[in-house]
């Protein structure tokens, strides 16, 4: 029998915080209830997306707004709506794709703060709750449709929505679908399963569906992976909050490194940036932090819709 060695462990540092005066009074909310079993909170990072001139934006879900960070680590106010904003991603250079959690996906003007809406139902239908998108190099959106759904209610669901406008159901099983990211030949999708607390592996066929979805990595503890990121060399970077690590997983899921919070626990979601996007950048949710660490490799591109 082999023994695998444990991987290296390194933690990371600050490299922003929320200032105060940004900070709401914390206090019990109906987000709150129930996402953080009625604990008040001042904010909560999620979705840290970089746009070309090394300006990192992160959202605040409960107090529905989002931030721009300038390469010094200071921040403004770009937009705040009645929403609860997650996951974000470039449609160009002015717009994000918000994927908002009361609302649908969203777009965000950067420049003026103005929020239309972008895809707010299918057939008619709400979604559960949306969570987290990428593009891909021809312009398909993946995205989550999590809502309140675990191992109690597997119904969570995994979407593409193509250029074209045509919405794909690729996945409706999911116990908790959350981050996504795809592999360098775009051939997979990794697909972050909270209440599972595993991550899939999403064969992308070339007809358009999905087979042989299998539980590429499985995690423990109270709150399981969330935000995931792809690097040049194929390595999978999953944040776990509720552990406070990103695991950093080879082509085995075997963890290369382990990158410890330097913060709170609550590791949310992470995105490269800084020279040659060799910096990971995560969301630390509890305490309002943004924190960072030098990688080997650099992260992938992200890419946007195709005009």
């Amino acid at each position: 029998m082999v023994l695998l060695q444990p991987p290296p462990v390194r933690d990371t540092e600050v490299f922003t915080r929320l200032p105060d005066r940004w900070r709401r009074a914390a206090a019990r909310s109906g987000w709150a209830d129930a996402n953080r079993g009625g604990q008040p909170t001042d904010s909560f990072l999620e979705g840290p997306v970089f746009d070309a001139t090394g300006n990192l934006f992160v959202c605040d879900i409960p107090f529905g707004r989002i931030f721009r960070i300038d390469p010094q680590g200071e921040w403004a106010l770009v937009a705040e709506w009645d929403g609860e904003p997650n996951g974000m991603k470039f449609l160009d250079h002015h717009e994000l794709i918000v994927a908002d959690y009361r609302n649908g996906l969203m777009a965000c003007d950067v420049r003026s703060g103005a929020v239309r809406p972008y895809l707010e139902r299918r057939n008619s239908e709400r979604f559960k709750g949306v969570n987290d998108l990428v593009f891909d190099r021809s312009g398909n959106l993946y995205f989550t449709d999590q809502g309140q759904t675990g191992l109690h209610d597997p119904t969570g669901r995994l979407y593409r929505l193509r250029p074209g406008g045509q919405l794909d159901l690729l996945l409706s099983n999911v116990p908790s679908p959350n981050g996504v990211a795809l592999s360098p030949d775009e051939r997979v999708l990794y697909l972050a399963v909270t209440r599972g607390n595993q991550v899939w592996r999403v064969p992308l066929l070339e007809d358009g569906s999905v087979s042989k979805v299998s539980a590429f990595f499985t995690s423990y503890g109270p709150s399981g992976p969330d935000g995931l990121a792809v690097d040049d060399s194929g390595r999978v970077i999953v944040a776990n909050p509720g552990l406070g690590y990103a695991w950093v997983l080879n082509h085995r899921a075997e963890p290369d490194l382990v990158l410890r919070s330097c913060a709170g626990p609550s590791l949310t979601n992470l995105a490269f940036g800084g020279p040659e996007r060799k910096t990971l950048y995560c969301t630390e949710s509890t305490t309002g932090t943004v924190l960072r660490s030098t990688m080997d490799r650099a992260g992938l591109p992200l890419h946007r819709a195709k005009p």
